[in-house]
């Protein structure tokens, strides 16, 4: 009898063990699954905003300085599919136009941010002692000053200009990348691999370019998505405040700014291009956050 209810409790245990791992399995591919249709979703509209970057001007179906219509604010017709501004210029042409600005000037100031923010933090890694102690202190001096403050004072100093705000959008966020990837690298510098290359012999460039950096690379790229989507913001508030891209030019915070007249009737004029910010900061948000969900469900 002590046999048979061994045997029954055996029989009748056994498919709990298939149903758990059943189980354990379906979940990380729901979890996959549901971050890959995030990041398609992201990488649509990020790419439908590059390709829009590039190609937008030649498509635009007016001139973007050019008084197109009588009538200002209007709606959605056949002939504005965006409507009018305050002027009555196209608003389709004048979005695509200041896409552009908008996506380049955040682009160059992210690159150069990015780009100079980790040259520094891997040297500053690397070299340790009081050359690492003095650069991190300098950029945490720097990184306590607020970004819109920093942003006013150097528009102030020296006006407004495509180059200056590149300039200072990448000051500004550069010692928060420097911040991200020297936490990394001291990491990374204390493997086995690293302190090899070092017995080996190689060189200082060797050692940051070709082991340290292809190890810490992706956390430094979803930090580079989420800069991009501050500067975006950054450049745009100042053109909302008439200190960012001048006229004629135009990027989408400056369309929020001179249309803001319009807001009370609910203007497609000042919707669109802020649904147009939404939209990219939304699409690289997306791409950022299946980049560490794909990390995590794999660990």
């Amino acid at each position: 009898m002590k046999a048979l209810h061994d045997s029954t409790g055996a029989e009748a245990g056994a498919p709990a063990a298939p149903a758990t791992a059943a189980t354990a399995s379906i979940a990380p591919t729901r979890r996959v699954r549901r971050h890959s249709t995030m990041a398609w979703i992201g990488m649509v509209i990020v790419g439908f905003w590059i390709l829009m970057a590039i190609i937008g001007p030649s498509l635009s179906p007016y001139d973007a300085t050019a008084i197109v219509d009588t009538d200002v604010f209007s709606g959605m017709s056949h002939k504005f599919l965006l409507g009018s501004d305050y002027l009555g210029r196209d608003m389709l042409s004048r979005i695509l136009f200041g896409t552009r600005a908008t996506i380049g000037l955040a682009l160059l100031s992210t690159l150069a941010a990015s780009l100079s923010g980790t040259a520094i933090a891997l040297f500053a890694a690397f070299s340790g002692g009081w050359r690492d102690a003095v650069i991190s202190r300098a950029l945490d001096a720097l990184i306590s000053i607020p970004s819109k403050m920093f942003a006013l004072m150097m528009v102030a100093t020296f006006g407004s200009s495509m180059s200056l705000l590149v300039l200072t959008a990448a000051i500004t966020y550069m010692p928060g990348a420097y911040r991200i990837a020297r936490s990394l690298a001291v990491n990374v510098q204390a493997m086995e691999y690293v302190q090899a290359a070092r017995a080996r012999g190689e060189g200082v460039w060797y050692i940051m370019t070709v082991e340290m950096l292809p190890n810490m690379i992706r956390p430094v790229l979803a930090d580079f998505g989420l800069r991009f989507v501050y500067v975006v913001l950054l450049l745009s508030g100042l053109s909302f405040l008439s200190l960012g891209v001048q006229p004629p030019d135009a990027d989408w915070g400056s369309l929020v700014r001179e249309n803001i007249s319009g807001l009370g009737e609910g203007a497609l004029a000042v919707i669109m291009p802020a649904l147009a910010i939404a939209s990219l900061t939304i699409g690289v948000n997306l791409l950022i956050d299946n980049l560490r969900g794909k990390r995590a469900a794999k660990e």
